[in-house]
């Protein structure tokens, strides 16, 4: 990045950090200190609130995919972009394989990325069984994976709402899990993989409900 998508790469964090501290009382929890190397962060999905929100928790910047027609409103597509947002198109956002390509192309230079590994945003605001997308690109990369799970969000803006409500967030970071031991297993280490991380984030919903 340059100097000036840095300087408003930080500004446009803290804003959104700021917001969220007064407006949504967020409470965060870190149960794992990071690695030295960039990571993929995993997280529950259940609202648009989301990917802001561990845009501006995360140390470092996340990279995720969103749907183009997010960036139109030009100050808030600006925003959403220095956050780490990389803009796709529709039909390509429900491609696997190009997903793929482009997370594991954003891991190869280095960067951080955000999966939501349940496929699609929760519409009851319950964790749904996950899907190998993200074991998948964990496998690949080698990349080690950062558990986190959110509540509050689908109170706060549920699927078609259009404004945030003042309810209580939190998040909950779990242990770092080192994806090494499931490269070598094929079918059968994504299989476990994909179990870990469903009981992961399962046992994240609790600490994170003590939050709330």
């Amino acid at each position: 990045m340059t100097f000036f998508q840095k300087t408003f790469y930080f500004l446009v964090k803290w804003f959104f950090f700021i917001c969220l501290k007064v407006y949504n009382r967020l409470s965060i929890r870190w149960g794992t200190s990071l690695p030295d190397r960039n990571v993929i962060v995993i997280a529950n999905h259940c609202s648009n609130l989301d990917p802001v929100i561990m845009g501006a928790v995360f140390p470092g910047r996340v990279r995720f995919l969103a749907k183009s027609e997010l960036f139109e409103p030009f100050l808030f597509g600006s925003m959403v972009r220095a956050l780490g947002a990389v803009p796709v198109d529709k039909q390509d956002s429900q491609s696997a394989g190009t997903a793929l390509k482009a997370f594991l192309k954003l891991l190869k230079e280095g960067e951080n990325v955000l999966l939501f590994p349940e496929g699609g945003r929760s519409l009851d605001g319950k964790l749904k069984p996950l899907e190998g997308g993200a074991a998948l690109i964990a496998m690949k990369s080698g990349a080690p994976i950062v558990p986190a799970f959110v509540t509050g969000t689908f109170e706060a803006m549920p699927p078609g709402a259009k404004w945030v409500k003042p309810v209580h967030l939190a998040v909950v970071f779990g242990e770092t899990i080192e994806t090494g031991e499931y490269m070598s297993l094929g079918r059968e280490g994504r299989n476990k993989l994909v179990k870990k991380l469903q009981e992961t984030l399962e046992s994240l919903e609790s600490l994170a409900l003590e939050l709330k």
